[in-house]
């Protein structure tokens, strides 16, 4: 596959690309995405104190594997210092680049002050970038939304300090913060900021269907796309299919191959509770019965779900059919 863009001197391959999510791209699903085609990893965003400081489950959550190659810690603060501090402690691990997490919504992340509330502080945006792109000696990305809310749309500002700081790639998600993940994304917006800066732009935000991706893509002139949300219910979306167009017996095969990636890497016990939420999405289009689901969903033993997901297949066949 040849080269569509790179971040810094690292060339990217492929134009779809799995989107950091907090419960959701640990190891395992990050590395089925990129066996399905996802062109690069980028970790659940780390918060400085929990790397500095220790985190009962810090090296699940700093774990992974060369086949996740091009890798990007995903870092969440406010704090250049301690932000710097924690990618010093990463940087043994070798990851690619760094991504700094400006868009996150959720009012615990935006009440102390970084996430998307950094978007109501441009001078600090340039700061952090401007620190952590003189100290280290990797790409440094971020990840924006337009804004904080409708009067306070200034991602024009924000992506054109975010290049003059040093930045290698500016993801945007195009929404405000106060939208959070409802309401119209702005292609516009992402379309102007692909225009303004010389760096690679990825888009982000409601893309859930290959037409999705291509209208995206065309109207934007982006380099990328990003995809969260609708990448858990179809992880195929990086094979370039739709979920309706995904066989059964494939999905049947991925979601089994996925329960015992998260058994591997996180026990049987664990393992299973976790992928319970995955599951639910993988199965949501068959909508069969409740009293299967339940059942699956209530497992603990993971011979028991695969036979469980195996009595899936004729119920699935049919649904489709």
């Amino acid at each position: 596959m040849n080269t569509c863009f790179f971040i810094g001197s690292i060339p990217v391959k492929g134009k779809l690309v799995l989107a950091p999510m907090d419960g959701i791209t640990s190891h395992p699903f990050r590395l089925i995405s990129r066996q399905l085609g996802s062109a690069f990893s980028i970790s659940e965003f780390l918060l400085p104190t929990d790397i500095l400081m220790g985190h009962p489950h810090l090296e699940e959550r700093v774990f992974f594997s060369h086949d996740e190659r091009p890798f990007g810690y995903q870092l969440l603060d406010n704090n250049p210092e301690a932000m710097l501090q924690a990618a010093l402690k990463l940087m043994s691990r070798q990851p690619d680049f760094l991504d700094i997490n400006l868009g996150c919504p959720a009012r615990s992340v935006c009440n102390r002050g970084a996430g998307a509330a950094l978007l109501k502080q441009p001078d600090k945006v340039g700061q952090i970038i401007s620190y952590l792109v003189r100290h280290l000696n990797l790409p440094i990305t971020a990840k924006i939304r337009l804004g904080w809310d409708e009067q306070n749309r200034n991602y024009r500002e924000i992506a054109q300090i975010l290049e003059d700081s040093g930045v290698a790639a500016i993801t945007v998600h195009a929404r405000m913060r106060k939208q959070s993940h409802s309401g119209m994304v702005d292609l516009d917006a992402i379309a102007e900021i692909k225009q303004m800066v010389s760096v690679p732009v990825i888009a982000n935000g409601n893309i859930h269907t290959i037409a999705d991706i291509n209208r995206v893509l065309s109207y934007t002139q982006c380099d990328a796309i990003m995809i969260g949300r609708g990448a858990v219910r179809n992880p195929w979306i990086f094979m370039g299919m739709d979920r309706a167009d995904v066989p059964p017996e494939v999905v049947l095969s991925g979601i089994v191959q996925h329960l015992h990636t998260m058994i591997s890497f996180f026990g049987e016990q664990r393992g299973i509770l976790l992928y319970r939420k995955y599951l639910i999405k993988y199965l949501e289009p068959y909508n069969l019965p409740r009293s299967q689901m339940l059942a699956m969903i209530t497992c603990e033993d993971h011979q028991q779900l695969v036979a469980l997901l195996n009595e899936c297949t004729p119920a699935l066949y049919a649904l489709r059919n």
